[in-house]
């Protein structure tokens, strides 16, 4: 019975025994040891860190760590991770890294800071043994000849997430020094999070809304070679900026979504210790100017305007890299325009001081330090290149930020009507209207594509400092006896003696015909006209698209002939125009009626401004002019046409205002227009027969090759006029009259 007992004894002591307990401590100090204990025991081996236990002990310390905090509560700090705080591992580790002992230790160091800052939940780069030594492995980031380049983006990457966690710990990774007039301090409960070490926040360092903590960065020339731009102790924004510049697309696009987190912390202090405590807005800059000088000088302008829009990340994708062109200059062009669509993209994410802090520092060291002397330079061929680069940028942009110190550059801030012979308020300006009167059709062409890039831009300013300012007044137009601001011609009692001039103008009188518009929309006889101007509005916009569509004389109409190519067929296109140019309009607070004349402005003084002089000009030379330059000229006043303001409205649509002497309106320059036209066509025989060919041959439904020049000698034949004023401008700019008063 006794020897049962025993047995049952021993049976249950053997079940209750248990393997004692693991100490997390001990296991983590040995394997750290186990570390340490490599350096003494061994010297002068080469063989590469993969080939030691180093790697595997590294895991097991950051398994320790991460169960440790598992099993801890959330405001606690465990035994493991006050070790490794007191005894500063990790600023060993980060000396080991930099030794390169054994080799491939600094690999081994970024992937245990990189998964350490990943797993462990708690906040820790506020803490000085935790923010030290990240600080130190920034600076050993990015060093010419780098193998470990994966590595240190992934690294930059995961730092640049916790400041997005904590915007607050900026400024201890930026390394800014406080300023010993500064009044401001990180709060308490920032500042004071402790583990047992003891350690805290250095008191160095200020937080993110310290004026007195900035300082002016150096300031480099964009020639600059990058290894006078990357100084040796290199911080944060150096080592991502050089990172972007990487040939392995993945570490680029680390770096480019390490950039992006940064500048999109919405907190506004952080937004302005970036702008105004780190050099980042001017080496962004920089960067830029550097791609633009690599852009050769003898690309095409042809591929430039074909050019597509181009996504900042589209190199770093398969598929980007399959679908994009290949002419001489492409990659180069694609560099370029990636970084500028980058660049645009960080405007619209970060807080708007930092937006408007890169958009000066773009203004100032591109536009203005590269772009202003190649625009003005005296080479035609640098001039076209240039013009359309810039027009490329142009439809690149779409930050606000950014726009507006586009807007400056380009058009300037001037708010007075403009004088004639004033071409020295803004030099750039002028000559770039000038330029679209170029003796070279083709920078004529290229410079005019770039204003019709700017006015699709959603900016108040752009259409106000071409064409608004100068027609406040309404000085174009002839003042009333009584001073009123109605002056036209077609109320019911006032006579039409200005109507006269046209009317005895034999190629004005042979303009009217009736084929135009079925039954119900035939023109209206002048007096009858007059009289009934004012029933509505959709009989004032048919009224003014009859006057327009009849400036063409019947003889030299081919619409009816050519199927489909009535003005009709555009009205949709037309109205999407429309709608695309006033979906930014409703922040401009513009007149919905027109301005009363002032009788104390003269109308002596009009003048349209330099902009639509061109624009007049131009459309006055068109039977001179190639199809393509005429194309475009009134595609750009087809595009001021849209914009739904009353003044111009009334000075570019409206036909039945009284000019002013000296005056011009769109209206009376088309009229010349097909008054020396109608002179031209009396000579030709069989003249509307040629013409239907030559249409058809441009709208590609003829199959034979080349032109039927109808006008021996002329640079452009008279069909390719026709079709521009008939088909392009008349047509199209009559259906998008009044936004209030759409055609049927």
């Amino acid at each position: 019975m006794d020897m049962l007992s025993k047995l049952t004894h021993l049976f249950q002591q053997a079940l209750e025994t248990r393997e004692p307990p693991v100490n997390l401590l001990d296991s983590f100090v040995d394997h750290w040891k186990g570390i340490t204990n490599y350096y003494i025991e061994t010297t002068g081996q080469t063989r590469p860190v993969k080939q030691t236990d180093i790697p595997w002990r590294l895991k097991q310390m950051l398994d320790i760590l991460v169960y440790e905090e598992a099993q801890q509560g959330q405001e606690e700090m465990g035994p493991c991770m006050e070790y490794l705080l007191q005894h500063k591992l990790l600023e060993t580790l980060c000396t080991l890294g930099k030794a390169q002992y054994p080799p491939g230790m600094n690999q081994q160091v970024l992937v245990f800071f990189s998964k350490i800052l990943v797993q462990i939940q708690k906040p820790m780069l506020h803490i000085l043994n935790v923010y030290r030594p990240v600080q130190k492995l920034v600076r050993l980031c990015g060093l010419p000849g780098s193998q470990t380049e994966k590595e240190e983006a992934q690294f930059m990457f995961v730092v640049c997430s916790r400041v997005k966690q904590d915007p607050y710990v900026l400024n201890y990774i930026l390394e800014i020094k406080k300023d010993n007039h500064s009044k401001r301090s990180i709060s308490t409960s920032e500042d004071t999070e402790k583990g047992r070490s003891g350690e805290t926040v250095s008191s160095n360092y200020p937080t993110a809304s310290d004026p007195a903590s900035t300082s002016s960065p150096q300031q480099h020339s964009p020639t600059d070679s990058p290894s006078t731009i990357f100084p040796a102790n290199a911080g944060l924004i150096h080592v991502l900026v050089h990172l972007s510049r990487s040939q392995k697309s993945r570490v680029a696009l680390k770096a480019f979504e390490s950039l992006l987190l940064l500048v999109s912390i919405p907190k506004e202090d952080t937004a302005v210790c970036l702008a105004e405590s780190t050099p980042l807005c001017q080496l962004l800059a920089e960067r830029l100017c550097e791609l633009f000088s690599q852009l050769p000088a003898t690309l095409e302008p042809a591929d430039i305007h074909s050019f597509p829009q181009t996504h900042w990340n589209v190199p770093f994708s398969q598929s980007g890299m399959q679908e994009s062109q290949s002419f001489p200059g492409s990659e180069h062009m694609e560099n370029f325009f990636a970084w500028l669509d980058f660049l645009d993209h960080l405007m619209r994410e970060a807080p708007k001081s930092l937006a408007v802090k890169l958009a000066k520092e773009i203004h100032h060291c591109w536009l203005v330090g590269v772009l202003q002397h190649e625009l003005l330079q005296m080479s035609e061929m640098g001039v076209l290149v240039n013009t359309a680069l810039l027009c490329c940028s142009v439809r690149h942009i779409q930050s606000p930020a950014m726009v507006e110190e586009l807007v400056s550059f380009l058009l300037g801030r001037q708010t007075q009507s403009e004088q004639r012979l004033d071409t020295e308020s803004h030099v750039l300006r002028y000559q770039l209207i000038e330029h679209c009167d170029h003796i070279s059709d083709e920078i004529s062409i290229t410079t005019l594509l770039l204003f019709e890039a700017l006015l699709q831009k959603p900016h108040r300013e752009i259409l106000f400092n071409l064409v608004l300012r100068n027609l406040e007044n309404r000085c174009y137009l002839t003042r009333t006896l009584g001073g009123g601001d109605d002056c036209r011609h077609f109320t019911d009692t006032d006579p039409v003696e200005e109507n006269e001039e046209l009317e005895e103008d034999p190629f004005f009188t042979d303009m009217y015909g009736e084929d135009e518009f079925n039954s119900s929309e035939q023109l209206l006889h002048r007096p009858q006209l007059i009289r009934e101007h004012r029933c509505s509005g959709q009989t004032q916009a048919l009224d003014i698209v009859n006057s327009f569509l009849c400036l063409v004389p019947q003889e030299a109409k081919t619409s009816q002939h050519v199927q489909g190519a009535r003005y009709e067929t555009y009205v949709h296109d037309a109205h999407e125009q429309f709608k695309e140019c006033t979906a930014f309009l409703l922040d401009w607070d513009w007149p919905e009626s027109l301005k009363p004349t002032e009788l104390s402005v003269s109308s002596s003084d009009f003048f349209e401004g330099h902009f639509l002089k061109v624009l007049f000009d131009r459309i006055g030379r068109i039977l001179e002019q190639p199809y393509e330059l005429n194309l475009q000229v009134t595609s750009v006043l087809s595009r001021l046409a849209v914009f739904p303001h009353p003044h111009l409205h009334e000075y570019l649509l409206d036909p039945y205002i009284i000019l002013a002497p000296g005056a011009r309106s769109l209206f009376s320059v088309l009229i010349r227009v097909i008054g020396e036209l109608m002179q031209r066509i009396e000579v030709i025989p069989n003249f509307t027969e040629k013409l239907v060919h030559v249409r058809r041959q441009l709208m590609g439904l003829d199959g034979e090759s080349g032109v039927v020049v109808l006008f021996e000698g002329e640079r452009s034949p008279p069909s390719e006029v026709l079709r521009t004023l008939e088909q392009v401008f008349i047509k199209d700019l009559c259906t998008l009259l009044r936004s209030s008063f759409p055609l049927s």
